[in-house]
């Protein structure tokens, strides 16, 4: 089968199952890519990170547009992530594939136990989150703005690092770092922390993007069809969204998760 016609079918169902989960643009897209295009990790990332850049900044634009993005503290998370991202980036062209490999699948299984085991399914979205808070990002009731306290600065900072780190070094969004941690140390609603993770994740994929650049080519045969196609299914999926709840499609996404790191597991045992 032609490889671009391959990358169109693989982006197709990665859009699809994040219009309908919410979740795990690159966390899908890198083992696919590597099992049926036979690419390796480092190469895998860069064309995730580009399918996750073009999604959320869609997501971003529309997040501003409505109100929703805590700009202030998405540029705090952004520009740690972008200064600690190349490292992330350089590492991953240190390690070896297999360590690099193993160090994916643990998160695999992290984002999946995370998703399934300590996650408590309810109707309310929000549920899916931490149920307890730390008063460090608050919302001023006069203002509407955060309390910037040196806690929350702290905090951001660290959350920003971690994620944009794990993006450089897995080519990840780091979404599943900044939603749960924003959601712990603010009051934000549900929909002002995902639309404000999008837009620091929008910046900090990009820089990943052009650090991954730096060290091999992308192959733009395979990223433009995939990533066309994972906005095409993104969009052609959403029409069915309203008929699946929040926490049905966090059970989908976390079993497929878990699925696909058992799958990487069982390959990475029977090649070794």
């Amino acid at each position: 089968m032609d490889i671009g016609l391959i990358a169109i079918l693989l982006g197709l169902l990665v859009g699809g199952v994040m219009a309908i989960t919410g979740a795990g643009g690159a966390v899908l897209s890198i083992p696919l890519i590597m099992f049926f295009l036979k690419q390796d990790l480092n190469y895998a990332a860069p064309l995730a990170l580009l399918a996750v850049f073009a999604g959320a900044l869609i997501s971003s634009v529309i997040g501003l547009s409505k109100g929703i993005v805590r700009y202030k503290a998405a540029l705090l998370l952004a520009l740690t992530g972008m200064l600690v991202a190349p490292m992330g980036v350089a590492l991953a062209h240190q390690l070896s594939p297999v360590f690099l490999r193993l160090i994916f699948i643990g998160v695999l299984f992290y984002i999946a136990f995370y998703v399934l085991v300590k996650s408590k399914v309810q109707k309310n979205p929000e549920s899916l989150l931490p149920s307890f808070r730390e008063a460090a990002c608050e919302i001023n009731p006069a203002t509407s703005k955060l309390f910037w306290t040196a806690a929350c600065t702290r905090r951001l900072v660290l959350t920003g690092g971690v994620a944009g780190f794990l993006s450089g070094l897995l080519g990840v969004g780091g979404g599943f770092i900044v939603v749960p941690s924003l959601a712990k140390i603010s009051n934000l609603n549900y929909l002002s922390v995902v639309a404000t993770s999008l837009a620091m994740i929008t910046l900090v994929s990009l820089v990943s993007i052009i650090s991954y650049a730096n060290y091999q080519a992308i192959d733009y045969k395979i990223a433009l069809p995939f990533v066309s196609a994972t906005l095409a299914g993104s969009v052609l999926a959403r029409q069915y969204t309203n008929r699946i709840s929040a926490p049905i499609g966090q059970i989908i996404f976390g079993w497929l998760t878990m699925i696909i790191a058992i799958l990487m597991m069982l390959d990475f045992v029977i090649a070794s």
